[in-house]
């Protein structure tokens, strides 16, 4: 089968651009159609300010809120990043073959590092390399297929240069990856500001729908959404932003084409008023799971427990291929308790590595 990684950061509460963008998708699509892994991936949310608690309290609802979308662990591989090292250990032979240029060309960096800039601050230096570490996430799977929004595209075409480079210098090992797209809702905007992506982060949170709102907060938020000058319903992206996201919301939650929808409305109101109740149904089952799931935090754990196990068992002969391909010398204790008759775990990854080595060459 095809296999499918994708992940979500616990920067903040998970939104309705989680969910349309990618979240859906996973739950409805994916994980039947591939050999899937879903990740909590909380190693990224080191690379800006963030306070301990918060980044674990939003780590376990993300997994929560992935299994409230429907991801179901008999079909899919869920897992918190942080929990199989193999990520971290692929991310630092990724370093020594990425550039310094190719790091400081990511858009999101260049935009955060001049955001911070502008405050008389400099940015952390895994926010550099981050797009590193991303890398790893999907190489060390043998990853097929990347479903992201289109802000991560770049990233993943980085993931792809990376393999590509590492094979033609230490033997092929790594399977080169494809970014996919989803085709409708593929990156929300934020209601207050439609020309910026409903994001996790935002500072007022008045232009975001998150997950977990109740239903009365979503339809405040979606009726106080910015529209634009003009009384006529139109989709145009590019003149109508404000106008656009909500038929696009509307599109993506009941399946229609924003197209044909704005020739179904006569005014602002209306719209924003079906688009309200639509995303109030969207979630009611989500919220319902979640809340379920929360009265059960033993299931979630072990879930994540399990997916963990899966996940390093799938990634560490690729990793520890890759470590063997690049020069590194297999540690002299893995020989040392061979000989002593112990049964030796280390030694059967090696095997591992070796097999995935000779294969792919």
């Amino acid at each position: 089968m095809t296999r499918v990684f994708s992940g979500i950061q616990p920067t903040g509460n998970l939104t309705l651009g989680n969910y349309l963008g990618a979240m859906r998708r996973w739950a409805e699509a994916d994980q039947y159609q591939a050999d899937a892994l879903f990740c909590v991936v909380d190693l990224h949310a080191l690379t800006v300010e963030h306070d301990p608690a918060r980044v674990r309290r939003l780590s376990r609802q993300a997994a929560t809120l992935l299994l409230a979308s429907g991801l179901d662990p008999a079909l899919c591989t869920l897992f918190v990043q942080s929990h199989v090292d193999e990520h971290a250990r692929l991310s630092y032979l990724l370093e020594c073959v990425a550039t310094d240029g190719e790091m400081r060309r990511m858009i999101q960096y260049k935009e955060k590092a001049a955001k911070e800039a502008a405050r008389g601050r400099s940015v952390r230096v895994s926010l550099l390399t981050y797009p590193v570490l991303m890398a790893a996430d999907i190489l060390a799977y043998g990853t097929d297929d990347v479903p992201v929004g289109e802000d991560q595209a770049q990233h993943v075409e980085l993931a792809r240069d990376l393999a590509v480079r590492f094979n033609q210098r230490y033997g092929h090992t790594f399977r080169v990856p494809r970014a996919t797209l989803p085709k409708v809702a593929a990156r929300v905007m934020n209601l207050q500001e439609p020309t910026r992506k409903m994001g996790k982060s935002d500072e007022s949170g008045l232009g975001v729908v998150y997950l977990l709102d109740e239903p009365d907060v979503v339809r405040k938020k979606v009726m106080r959404a910015v529209t634009d000058s003009g009384r006529d319903v139109v989709y145009d992206r590019e003149e109508r932003p404000g106008l656009a996201n909500l038929l696009e919301i509307l599109a993506a939650c009941t399946g229609g084409n924003p197209e044909a929808l704005a020739g179904v409305y006569e005014s602002y109101g209306t719209l924003k008023k079906d688009t309200a109740e639509a995303v109030v149904e969207l979630l009611r089952p989500v919220q319902e799971r979640h809340s379920a799931l929360c009265a059960d935090p033993g299931h979630v754990e072990g879930v994540l427990r399990d997916g963990a196990e899966k996940a390093r068992a799938m990634a560490r002969p690729t990793v520890d291929a890759a470590y063997r391909a690049i020069g590194l010398l297999p540690a002299a204790s893995d020989t040392d308790a061979s000989d002593a008759g112990v049964v030796d775990t280390d030694a059967a990854a090696d095997a591992d590595a070796d097999a995935v080595l000779n294969a792919a060459r």
